[in-house]
Protein backbone atom coordinates (compact mmCIF):
# COMPACT_ATOMS: atom_id res chain seq x y z
CA UNK A 1 0.00 0.00 0.00
CA UNK A 2 1.17 3.72 -0.72
CA UNK A 3 0.63 6.15 1.43
CA UNK A 4 1.66 9.64 2.42
CA UNK A 5 3.81 9.22 5.41
CA UNK A 6 4.62 6.90 8.23
CA UNK A 7 5.10 7.26 11.85
CA UNK A 8 7.09 4.96 14.18
CA UNK A 9 8.09 4.99 17.37
CA UNK A 10 9.75 2.74 20.24
CA UNK A 11 11.06 -0.07 18.21
CA UNK A 12 14.14 -0.66 20.84
CA UNK A 13 16.64 -2.42 18.16
CA UNK A 14 19.39 -4.21 20.30
CA UNK A 15 16.83 -5.76 22.64
CA UNK A 16 14.89 -9.18 23.12
CA UNK A 17 11.54 -7.92 23.12
CA UNK A 18 12.09 -5.74 20.03
CA UNK A 19 9.51 -7.83 17.57
CA UNK A 20 11.84 -6.99 14.46
CA UNK A 21 9.99 -9.83 11.67
CA UNK A 22 6.47 -7.45 12.81
CA UNK A 23 8.34 -4.55 11.06
CA UNK A 24 9.77 -5.61 8.22
CA UNK A 25 6.48 -7.35 7.43
CA UNK A 26 5.19 -3.77 7.70
CA UNK A 27 7.66 -1.95 5.67
CA UNK A 28 7.47 -4.13 2.93
CA UNK A 29 3.43 -3.48 2.62
CA UNK A 30 3.95 0.44 3.17
CA UNK A 31 5.71 2.80 1.20
CA UNK A 32 5.38 6.39 1.88
CA UNK A 33 6.83 9.55 0.58
CA UNK A 34 7.68 10.28 4.39
CA UNK A 35 8.94 8.16 6.97
CA UNK A 36 9.22 9.80 10.76
CA UNK A 37 11.27 7.52 13.52
CA UNK A 38 9.64 9.18 16.72
CA UNK A 39 12.70 8.37 19.36
CA UNK A 40 13.53 5.11 21.01
CA UNK A 41 14.66 3.31 17.92
CA UNK A 42 17.15 1.97 19.10
CA UNK A 43 17.94 0.89 22.85
CA UNK A 44 21.10 2.19 23.97
CA UNK A 45 19.97 1.66 27.43
CA UNK A 46 19.40 -1.91 27.09
CA UNK A 47 22.67 -2.54 25.06
CA UNK A 48 24.16 -1.35 27.90
CA UNK A 49 23.72 -4.20 30.48
CA UNK A 50 23.87 -6.70 27.12
CA UNK A 51 23.06 -6.29 23.09
CA UNK A 52 20.78 -8.66 21.70
CA UNK A 53 20.91 -7.58 17.26
CA UNK A 54 19.32 -10.06 15.47
CA UNK A 55 19.38 -10.69 11.49
CA UNK A 56 15.65 -9.02 11.16
CA UNK A 57 16.91 -5.96 12.68
CA UNK A 58 19.87 -5.69 10.44
CA UNK A 59 17.21 -5.63 7.83
CA UNK A 60 14.94 -2.70 9.61
CA UNK A 61 18.42 -0.67 9.42
CA UNK A 62 18.84 -1.61 5.62
CA UNK A 63 15.21 -0.87 4.44
CA UNK A 64 15.11 2.40 6.53
CA UNK A 65 18.64 3.59 4.00
CA UNK A 66 17.50 2.21 0.84
CA UNK A 67 14.43 4.51 1.49
CA UNK A 68 16.51 7.77 1.91
CA UNK A 69 18.43 6.69 -0.84
CA UNK A 70 15.62 6.39 -3.00
CA UNK A 71 14.58 9.28 -2.01
CA UNK A 72 12.12 9.05 0.68
CA UNK A 73 12.39 11.51 3.48
CA UNK A 74 13.29 10.08 6.51
CA UNK A 75 13.78 12.11 10.01
CA UNK A 76 14.92 10.91 13.32
CA UNK A 77 13.53 12.44 16.03
CA UNK A 78 16.06 10.86 19.15
CA UNK A 79 13.77 9.47 22.25
CA UNK A 80 15.41 9.00 25.83
CA UNK A 81 16.97 5.39 24.89
CA UNK A 82 18.97 6.96 22.07
CA UNK A 83 19.52 10.47 23.75
CA UNK A 84 22.74 9.92 22.70
CA UNK A 85 21.92 11.89 18.51
CA UNK A 86 19.95 15.06 20.46
CA UNK A 87 23.61 16.53 20.41
CA UNK A 88 22.99 16.02 15.81
CA UNK A 89 20.11 18.14 15.88
CA UNK A 90 20.04 19.66 12.83
CA UNK A 91 22.57 17.41 11.30
CA UNK A 92 22.13 15.07 8.23
CA UNK A 93 23.70 11.88 8.29
CA UNK A 94 23.57 10.66 4.75
CA UNK A 95 19.85 11.33 3.55
CA UNK A 96 18.19 11.03 7.35
CA UNK A 97 18.25 14.42 9.08
CA UNK A 98 18.07 14.62 13.19
CA UNK A 99 16.04 16.91 14.55
CA UNK A 100 14.36 16.91 18.08
CA UNK A 101 11.20 17.96 17.08
CA UNK A 102 9.44 18.63 13.97
CA UNK A 103 6.45 20.34 12.90
CA UNK A 104 4.50 18.28 9.80
CA UNK A 105 2.13 19.84 7.42
CA UNK A 106 -0.29 17.22 7.03
CA UNK A 107 -2.06 16.67 3.24
CA UNK A 108 -5.06 18.56 4.54
CA UNK A 109 -3.60 21.81 6.07
CA UNK A 110 -3.03 19.85 9.60
CA UNK A 111 -0.41 21.11 11.44
CA UNK A 112 1.09 18.28 13.96
CA UNK A 113 3.70 18.45 16.61
CA UNK A 114 6.09 15.52 15.89
CA UNK A 115 8.23 14.47 19.48
CA UNK A 116 9.15 11.55 21.20
CA UNK A 117 7.62 12.92 23.91
CA UNK A 118 9.88 12.29 27.23
CA UNK A 119 10.28 15.72 27.87
CA UNK A 120 6.45 15.54 29.57
CA UNK A 121 7.18 12.15 31.31
CA UNK A 122 8.79 13.70 35.25
CA UNK A 123 9.95 10.26 35.80
CA UNK A 124 12.48 10.64 33.59
CA UNK A 125 13.34 14.08 33.41
CA UNK A 126 13.87 14.30 37.30
CA UNK A 127 14.19 10.39 38.56
CA UNK A 128 16.62 8.35 35.72
CA UNK A 129 17.01 6.27 38.35
CA UNK A 130 13.74 5.12 38.77
CA UNK A 131 13.01 5.16 35.24
CA UNK A 132 15.74 2.84 34.38
CA UNK A 133 14.47 0.63 37.14
CA UNK A 134 11.21 0.77 35.40
CA UNK A 135 12.67 -0.13 31.81
CA UNK A 136 14.57 -3.43 33.31
CA UNK A 137 10.86 -4.42 34.73
CA UNK A 138 9.28 -3.55 31.38
CA UNK A 139 11.82 -5.69 29.30
CA UNK A 140 10.94 -8.90 31.59
CA UNK A 141 7.31 -8.46 31.41
CA UNK A 142 7.40 -8.47 27.77
CA UNK A 143 9.73 -11.60 28.12
CA UNK A 144 6.71 -13.43 30.27
CA UNK A 145 4.50 -12.03 27.51
CA UNK A 146 6.64 -13.45 24.85
CA UNK A 147 6.08 -17.33 26.55
CA UNK A 148 2.48 -16.38 26.97
CA UNK A 149 2.13 -15.86 23.41
CA UNK A 150 3.99 -19.53 23.24
CA UNK A 151 1.37 -20.80 25.35
CA UNK A 152 -1.67 -19.28 23.70
CA UNK A 153 -0.69 -20.46 20.21
CA UNK A 154 -0.39 -23.83 21.38
CA UNK A 155 -3.89 -23.67 23.19
CA UNK A 156 -4.92 -22.09 19.58
CA UNK A 157 -6.33 -19.25 21.18
CA UNK A 158 -7.18 -16.81 18.65
CA UNK A 159 -6.35 -13.13 18.82
CA UNK A 160 -3.22 -10.99 20.27
CA UNK A 161 -3.09 -10.81 24.32
CA UNK A 162 -0.90 -8.38 25.87
CA UNK A 163 0.06 -8.90 28.56
CA UNK A 164 1.65 -4.78 29.16
CA UNK A 165 -2.00 -3.99 27.97
CA UNK A 166 -3.44 -5.79 30.32
CA UNK A 167 -1.46 -4.42 32.87
CA UNK A 168 -1.52 -0.79 32.10
CA UNK A 169 -5.58 -1.13 32.11
CA UNK A 170 -5.83 -2.15 35.14
CA UNK A 171 -3.13 -0.67 37.22
CA UNK A 172 -4.61 2.24 38.69
CA UNK A 173 -1.46 4.42 38.40
CA UNK A 174 -0.35 3.03 35.27
CA UNK A 175 -3.61 4.47 34.00
CA UNK A 176 -2.88 8.07 35.84
CA UNK A 177 0.17 7.91 34.42
CA UNK A 178 -1.06 7.43 30.87
CA UNK A 179 -3.14 10.51 31.74
CA UNK A 180 -1.54 13.11 33.43
CA UNK A 181 1.01 12.67 30.07
CA UNK A 182 -1.44 12.62 27.43
CA UNK A 183 -2.83 15.90 29.12
CA UNK A 184 0.27 17.53 29.45
CA UNK A 185 1.05 16.98 26.18
CA UNK A 186 -2.39 18.27 24.39
CA UNK A 187 -2.04 21.58 26.62
CA UNK A 188 1.29 22.10 25.17
CA UNK A 189 0.07 21.60 21.51
CA UNK A 190 -2.38 24.34 22.11
CA UNK A 191 -0.58 26.84 23.65
CA UNK A 192 1.31 26.43 20.51
CA UNK A 193 -1.60 26.82 17.95
CA UNK A 194 -1.12 23.63 16.49
CA UNK A 195 -3.49 20.77 15.49
CA UNK A 196 -2.18 17.79 16.77
CA UNK A 197 0.75 15.94 18.21
CA UNK A 198 2.28 12.33 17.08
CA UNK A 199 4.27 11.11 19.89
CA UNK A 200 5.81 7.54 21.13
CA UNK A 201 7.31 6.98 24.42
CA UNK A 202 4.89 5.33 26.70
CA UNK A 203 4.07 2.63 24.16
CA UNK A 204 -0.01 3.15 24.26
CA UNK A 205 -0.91 3.63 21.03
CA UNK A 206 -4.40 6.01 20.34
CA UNK A 207 -5.80 8.27 17.80
CA UNK A 208 -8.63 10.53 19.11
CA UNK A 209 -9.60 14.01 19.22
CA UNK A 210 -9.44 15.93 22.21
CA UNK A 211 -11.53 18.94 22.03
CA UNK A 212 -9.35 20.69 19.18
CA UNK A 213 -6.51 19.06 19.34
CA UNK A 214 -5.70 15.55 17.29
CA UNK A 215 -3.72 13.07 20.23
CA UNK A 216 -2.04 10.57 18.43
CA UNK A 217 0.73 7.41 20.05
CA UNK A 218 2.58 6.16 17.36
CA UNK A 219 2.54 2.91 20.33
CA UNK A 220 5.77 0.98 19.71
CA UNK A 221 7.46 -2.50 18.38
CA UNK A 222 7.72 -4.53 21.97
CA UNK A 223 4.09 -5.19 22.49
CA UNK A 224 1.51 -3.60 20.47
CA UNK A 225 3.29 -3.53 17.18
CA UNK A 226 1.46 -0.33 16.05
CA UNK A 227 2.70 2.40 13.76
CA UNK A 228 0.42 5.56 12.29
CA UNK A 229 0.69 6.32 8.44
CA UNK A 230 -0.96 9.36 7.08
CA UNK A 231 -2.70 8.57 3.55
CA UNK A 232 -2.70 11.11 0.64
CA UNK A 233 -5.64 13.13 2.16
CA UNK A 234 -4.38 13.68 4.95
CA UNK A 235 -5.91 10.77 6.81
CA UNK A 236 -4.24 9.41 9.46
CA UNK A 237 -4.86 5.77 10.67
CA UNK A 238 -3.39 3.57 13.45
CA UNK A 239 -1.87 0.14 12.17
CA UNK A 240 -1.82 -2.98 13.88
CA UNK A 241 1.05 -5.16 12.33
CA UNK A 242 -0.83 -8.51 12.67
CA UNK A 243 -3.49 -7.18 10.49
CA UNK A 244 -3.79 -8.27 6.73
CA UNK A 245 -3.11 -4.45 5.03
CA UNK A 246 -6.60 -4.25 3.45
CA UNK A 247 -8.18 -5.30 7.08
CA UNK A 248 -6.26 -2.35 8.52
CA UNK A 249 -6.76 -0.13 5.69
CA UNK A 250 -10.69 -0.61 6.51
CA UNK A 251 -12.52 2.74 8.38
CA UNK A 252 -13.33 2.17 11.81
CA UNK A 253 -15.55 4.39 13.98
CA UNK A 254 -13.14 6.43 16.29
CA UNK A 255 -14.55 8.36 19.76
CA UNK A 256 -14.54 12.07 18.47
CA UNK A 257 -13.92 13.44 22.34
CA UNK A 258 -12.47 11.89 25.44
CA UNK A 259 -14.23 11.25 28.77
CA UNK A 260 -12.88 12.13 31.97
CA UNK A 261 -11.59 8.95 32.18
CA UNK A 262 -8.43 7.66 30.00
CA UNK A 263 -8.42 5.88 27.26
CA UNK A 264 -5.79 2.95 26.58
CA UNK A 265 -6.59 1.93 23.32
CA UNK A 266 -7.96 -1.45 25.58
CA UNK A 267 -11.71 -1.81 24.71
CA UNK A 268 -14.42 -3.05 26.67
CA UNK A 269 -14.14 -7.25 26.40
CA UNK A 270 -11.85 -9.79 27.09
CA UNK A 271 -9.38 -7.88 29.84
CA UNK A 272 -5.70 -7.31 28.27
CA UNK A 273 -7.00 -8.13 24.20
CA UNK A 274 -5.90 -5.49 22.22
CA UNK A 275 -8.13 -4.53 19.93
CA UNK A 276 -8.63 -6.55 15.95
CA UNK A 277 -9.94 -3.45 13.85
CA UNK A 278 -8.07 -0.67 12.54
CA UNK A 279 -8.89 2.88 13.74
CA UNK A 280 -8.84 6.05 10.80
CA UNK A 281 -9.19 9.67 11.70
CA UNK A 282 -10.31 11.60 9.66
CA UNK A 283 -12.71 15.37 9.39
CA UNK A 284 -15.99 14.24 10.79
CA UNK A 285 -17.55 13.38 14.21
CA UNK A 286 -17.36 9.76 13.89
CA UNK A 287 -13.52 9.70 12.65
CA UNK A 288 -10.85 12.30 13.42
Amino acid sequence: MKVRSIFISDVHLGTRGCQADRLVDFLRDYESENLFLIGDIIDFWAMNRGIHWTPAQNTIVQKILRRARHGQRVMFIPGNHDEAMREYDGVSFGDIEVRLEHIHLAADGKRYLLLHGDEFDQVTRYHRWLAVLGDVGYDLLVRVNAWLSRLRRLLRRPGYWSLAGFAKSHVKRAVSFIFDFEDSLIHAVRERGLDGVICGHIHSAALRRVDDVVYVNCGDWVDSCTAIVEHHDGTLELVRAWQPVAVAAAPATVQAAVSPAPALCVPAGTPGELPRPALVCSDGVSQL
